[in-house]
């Protein structure tokens, strides 16, 4: 079984794909969508969904895994990160796969065994996980946590 796992942001996107592979789970590939400061929004959006959708033929996932969005932020960031997320899953749905929704506290407890854990233990986590020999950045270590999640719980809720 091969997962997208996506992190949605309106300044960094971030996607990663793992593989089940025999008892262990391994990295695919990883990105991040960053957006240039002073690109118009509708722009932005374009742009990742036509970047999402390239990554989705060139890996051939069979899921599709999406963190939900964070409600401690600013009205205006969730605004723009919900955008986001409906791109994603736009990319998503036009391809056929299936969108499994995860929170930030049910990825870190998949990935670090602690619903509250820090970023950086994220990092450290899918490092050993995916046995890297690097910490991969934020946003794409993000995105395999949520792919990673995905792969250990297989949640059933369907978008």
């Amino acid at each position: 079984m091969r997962t997208l796992g996506i992190d949605p942001g309106s300044r960094v996107t971030g996607f990663g794909i793992v593989e089940q592979a025999g008892g262990r789970i391994v990295r695919v590939d990883h990105g991040e969508i960053r957006i240039k400061n002073g690109e118009p929004f509708t722009r932005c959006l374009s742009r990742i969904y036509d970047e999402l959708t390239e990554v989705i033929d060139r890996t051939k996932p069979d899921a599709v895994a999406i963190e939900d969005i964070f409600y401690g932020k600013n009205v205006k960031s969730l605004i723009k990160q919900g955008h986001v997320r409906g791109v994603a899953l736009l990319a998503a749905s036009r391809n056929g796969l299936p969108v499994h929704e995860y929170t930030p506290l049910e990825v870190k407890k998949a990935v670090v065994g602690y619903g509250r854990a820090e970023k950086h233990q994220v990092q450290v986590m899918v490092q050993a996980i995916l046995q890297l020999g690097e910490i991969l950045p934020e946003d794409a270590s993000d995105a395999l946590a949520v792919a990673i999640c995905h792969t250990h719980t297989k949640k059933e809720t369907v978008l």
